[in-house]
């Protein structure tokens, strides 16, 4: 049961305040999961993708017990989170807020012993396994100044040393490798291997397909609180059946897309910006058929196309094929 969880039937309701005039407001019922069910098997590394108010952080707050599910039952590592909230927190490592969640007034090896004890760790433990994080993640030089003085950087991989402080069987990493140079993120996600081929089961939210793509087993796709797609990378990509993606950059209008999106077979169009121009991705039936209609009508409604590449389905393909969007847009105002 360890390194496992299950979650039946999820749902999660917010009451906000939402204001019209300039005195007055009214409450409003915003629905942040809608009956998610999934599973996470052990010693896998997961993927939780989903745009900027999709409900993901609610999920991973629910399973961290930070938060209490509207309905529907989580159990983690065995353990249910509303009746044994206590061993679910003490058998998972969380890397929740990055860098706010660390004390600035204390130094990294304070930081790292601090955290240690309020998993009720021994002193000469809490000591070792200090030690053995700072030398994880190369905080020797800096492990004993204050954490003010650190860059942004340093701050996330002192963030990243905190979860792994009670050794926890259950890894929960949000967006671990933000603020990181192309390096740092590199060796970050390479420790996340070697603790995953340790047994360590990791729950990891990126935003960064490639990312995901290259490091999870397994990834749920979720917007608006909803589940869309949970699978293999490979399945997720076979899902798309005989679809295919063109890839077009140029002068690309609002008007342009438009026209794109009433071509038959078309099932997803989105645009991009890429450098001064922008970058249009097509998925529809049978592309290379669909080829010429395509560029008919992006011609038709003005657009100036400067390169057209048809490409093999990746997983950003799937989540724009699933949700209509790039992982990069943001949801919460919808």
């Amino acid at each position: 049961m360890l390194g496992t969880v299950r979650v039946e039937g999820l749902s999660k309701t917010y009451t906000v305040r939402q204001r019209k005039g300039l005195f007055k407001s009214e409450k409003r019922a915003v629905e942040a999961l809608r009956g998610v069910t999934l599973d996470v098997q052990a010693g896998e590394i997961f993927g939780l993708l989903g745009p900027n108010g999709a409900g993901k952080t609610t999920l991973i707050k629910i399973l961290t017990t930070l938060l209490l599910p509207t309905s529907g039952d989580v159990w983690v590592n065995g353990y249910h989170v509303r009746k044994q909230e206590n061993q679910v927190r003490a058998t998972v490592g969380c890397m929740l807020m990055g860098e706010r969640g660390l004390y600035w007034k204390l130094t990294g090896r304070e930081n790292l012993d601090y955290f240690g004890a309020l998993y009720h760790l021994p002193p000469a433990a809490r000591k070792r396994r200090s030690m053995e994080i700072i030398d994880l993640l190369a905080l020797g030089d800096i492990a004993d100044r204050t954490v003010e003085t650190y860059s942004s950087g340093q701050k996330m991989k002192l963030a990243f040393g905190k979860a792994l402080i009670n050794d926890a069987p259950l890894l929960v990493l949000d967006e671990p490798t933000n603020t990181l140079d192309v390096p740092s993120a590199s060796e970050l996600r390479a420790i996340v291997r070697d603790l995953n081929a340790q047994g360590k089961t990791i729950i990891y939210t990126t935003h960064i397909m490639a990312e995901a793509e290259t490091l999870c087993d397994r990834v749920a796709i979720i917007d608006h609180g909803q589940l869309l797609a949970l699978g293999a990378i490979d399945e997720l990509k076979a899902s798309l059946g005989r679809e295919q993606v063109v890839r077009i950059e140029g002068v690309i209008s609002s008007r342009a897309l438009d026209a794109v999106r009433q071509v038959p077979g078309v099932r997803q169009a989105t645009r991009t910006s890429l450098e001064g121009t922008e970058l249009l991705t097509v998925v529809s039936a049978n592309g290379h058929t669909n080829l010429p209609l395509l560029i008919a009508a992006l011609s038709q409604a003005g657009a100036l196309i400067q390169k057209i590449s048809p490409e093999e389905v990746t997983l950003e393909d799937v989540f724009i094929a699933k949700t209509g969007r790039t992982l990069a847009e943001d949801t919460r105002a919808r």
